[in-house]
This record gives C-alpha cells, structure tokens and sequence, in this order.
C-alpha cells in the first residue's frame, strides 16, 4: 500500500467510519432481515465501498498484506473492537461479545492475486502486476461491516464472536498458519463468505457436505539430450516424452476414478526449448489434480508421480517430480450438515427463502477447509453479485474480473446474523450460586 497516501485516506475512512454509528439505526440483533436494512443504509453501504475500494487499489500478495492488515485494524480501533495481532505474519484476530463460551468465528481471506488488472477503471489497481482478482477486498469489507453491525449489539451478544482476517489463501496455506498460531482455539463453530459473479445479486448458495474440492499442483522436470532437429536420432528427445506424458496423466481421471467421483488432472505449464530446429535438454511441466476426498487426492498424487517416471522411461528420459504446497495439501472444503439445516434458516430470514439456493460442488480448492481440521463445525457459503444489467462479468481470477458492490450489505448482514443466532442458540447456562461458590472456594 503506498506508503503516502495510505495514513491520510486511512483516516479519512476512519472518519467516515465515525459518522456510520452515529447515523446507527435501532435494528433488533435476532431480526436477519432488519440487519440487512442497516447494512444497505447509504451511510454504511458507502463505507464498505470505500474500504473495498482502498483494498482493491492496493493489492498485496501472501504474507504481504500489511497495509491492508493496517487499514482493517484502525477500523477496528475506530469501532473499539479490541485485537491481536500480527497472527501468521500479517493476520489480525478481534473479538466482539462477552468474551466467554460459546466462541463462534467468522473468517474473511485478504490477499491479492499476481496478475495485471484489464479493468479501466478510477479505483484500479495502482501496483503493477497485482490485482483483487477473486474479490478478497470485498470479502474483507464485508467482516468489517459485519463487525461494526455486532458491535452496535455487544451488548445483546449471547457468547463471543471471533473475527478472522487472514492472509494468503491464494496458495499460500494461511488457514494452517492462522491455526498454527491460535488463531481458532476454543472455537465451536467458523463461517466463511465468499462473492461470487455467478449467483445473482441478493442469492445466498451453499449445499452441505462437499462443496469445493481439495488438491494440490505439481511440477516435474523431464530430462533427455538436446541436439538438432534435423538429427533426432542422436538425441533423446524430452518434449516427445513430456507429450506422451501429458496425454497418459489425462487417462489418470477418464480410466482409473470412479466416474461418481468427480476428480481433475490439468497440465497448464508447459516449458522447453527456444529454438525451432533445436531439440532441448530438458522439458518442464506442471499441473493441478483435484478432488473431493483424501483417499482421491492421495491416489491421484501417487498415480500422478509413477506415469511421469515411467512414460519419460519409455522414451528413454528421466524425470524428477515435485509436489508444491503438498505438506499438507489442501484438503477438500465440506460443510458441516448441522449448519447447512441452520444456514438455511436464518438466510431465509434475511433473504427468502426463494433466494437461498443449493448449488453443485466446485473443483475450485480453498483453503478454508483446514479449519475443520480443529473446529467440530465449519461452513462456507457464496453471496451473489450477477445483476445482468451489467453484461458479462468475467470470471475470477481474470484481469478483466468485476465487483458488483451491491452484493456488501448481504455478505455483512449474512454474517452477522449467523453468528449472533448460532450464540443464542447455543448459549451456555450459568452457574447456579452453589456451583459458583465451590468454585470460589476451589
């Protein structure tokens, strides 16, 4: 973030920030659909735009965001929301409510993509060759939406909301370093929301179960005996190998997985050679493999290894292959069947239940699913931004990608209202007096 104008516009937000609570209307904390009228108030909704706005402006890759880690706690500060923090480098950690059981989290991920933004536009990435592709700058002005929503009710709060702001989702495994750090302890339940241009605007989507696939990526280098092309038979040519290689691993899905069980093997890399009538040394590929279990996953990997070896053999190469962010992968991201019953009813509240939507599972990997690993619930949802008003939107993770910031009030209202009801509902009884006082007297 540039290190000039960030203090100033950061507080200039914080002033836009004051004026948000002071225009702070009487809403009931257990009514999902009145929050929703309070995070559309003009006054609200432009603060969330503007936050979102500042982040896009200056994107920042994994472990990298700490302006954006700097703007999401004098946010917090101006709200009074106390916070740990740093937390896995640049993560920040607040806690709204009684401080006391239950604890239920809600997570927003902060980090940018390594691309450069097509999009002309005022508020266009000002870092040359990074860019919110995938809409992490909406994700993080909706947590602190949501958060100022809980905070006007702390006092009405039944347990303690845990918000997560993380870093490095985009393959950098920052739900482990999060976890590794504290981030979650004593936390019974975690909420993750994601904007999504392929649901429309004021549509919640989600399923139980499997709802996004887990995975890994790979590399492998096939080494031969470069020499000129018109003399083939004095080389040993790797890109022959690595073509008949390529074509073997898409076998791995179509002839060996369960047709039910939906799996991918994706070559996307491709590196060898600079000349046309050279036949080089080497060749380097890479690739991702999904699917929706551990036992898939691990096969795949396993199968993944043995055809590259072996058809870089069969044309007399050698080949080394390199498993990247595999300690560990990343494991599928499944949605507790409790909070799907849950989910449904307290969206239906805000939304209708005619816009809350199951959806099909997607191949896409997030790394959201590490935290069901230590947290007994987890769930992950999508907020739509499709208004086809607008044309075609571009998918994410392309340099042309959109936010339709109508979608912020329903990912900050969403979250706010699944937190505080999955506190009431599981508040914790007090102490009677004579358990209180053996405690005491303990």
């Amino acid at each position: 973030m540039a290190a000039a104008a960030a203090p100033f516009l950061l507080a200039a937000l914080a002033v836009a920030s004051s004026a948000v609570w002071a225009s702070a209307s009487a809403v009931a904390l257990e009514d999902p659909a009145g929050l929703l009228r309070r995070a559309t108030e003009p006054a609200f909704l432009n603060w969330m735009v503007g936050v979102r706005r500042l982040i896009h402006e200056n994107p920042e890759l994994r472990f990298e965001e700490f302006g954006t880690s700097e703007l999401v706690r004098r946010e917090l500060d101006a709200m009074g929301i106390p916070y740990r923090h740093p937390v896995a480098v640049t993560g920040v950690v607040a806690t709204i409510g009684t401080g006391e059981p239950p604890f239920v989290a809600l997570r927003a991920d902060m980090d940018a993509l390594l691309m450069q933004e097509s999009v002309e536009w005022e508020h266009k990435s000002k870092v040359p060759g990074k860019m919110h592709g995938c809409g992490h700058d909406a994700n993080v002005a909706m947590l602190l939406g949501c958060a100022k929503i809980l905070q006007e009710h702390r006092d009405e709060l039944k347990g303690t909301v845990v918000l997560v702001f993380q870093p490095a989702e985009e393959g950098g495994g920052g739900a482990q370093k999060m976890i590794e750090a504290g981030a979650v302890e004593n936390v019974d339940a975690i909420f993750g929301v994601h904007v999504a241009n392929a649901f429309p605007i004021g549509v919640l989507e989600s399923r139980p179960g499997p709802i996004m696939a887990g995975g890994g990526v790979f590399e492998a280098v096939i080494s031969g005996k470069g020499g000129h092309a018109a003399l083939p038979h004095h080389t040993v040519d790797p890109i022959l190998a690595a073509s008949n290689v390529i074509v073997s691993l898409q076998q791995l899905v179509s002839r060996e997985a369960d047709p039910l069980d939906s799996q991918v093997v994706t070559v996307g890399k491709f590196q060898g050679g600079g000349a046309f009538n050279v036949i080089p040394d080497s060749v380097t590929i890479g690739g991702t493999f999904r699917a929706f279990s551990k036992e898939s996953i691990n096969q795949l990997k396993q199968r993944i290894e043995e055809v590259i070896v072996s058809q870089a053999s069969v044309q007399r190469c050698n080949a080394t292959v390199e498993f990247l962010n595999m300690d560990p992968f990343f494991p599928p991201t499944s949605n507790s069947p409790e909070l799907h019953d849950f989910f449904v009813r307290v969206a239906s509240e805000m939304v209708g239940s005619k816009n809350v939507r199951d959806m099909q599972p997607l191949m896409g990997a997030e790394d959201f699913a590490f935290y069901a690993e230590v947290i007994p619930f987890t769930y992950y949802y999508f907020v739509g931004m499709y208004n086809e008003t607008r044309g075609p939107q571009a998918p994410h993770h392309s340099p042309y990608f959109t936010v339709n910031e109508e979608a912020l009030p329903y990912g900050a209202a969403a979250q706010a209202a699944l937190a505080a009801r999955y506190l009431f509902e599981h508040e914790q009884p007090a102490a009677s007096p004579d358990k209180a006082k053996a405690h005491d007297e303990l």
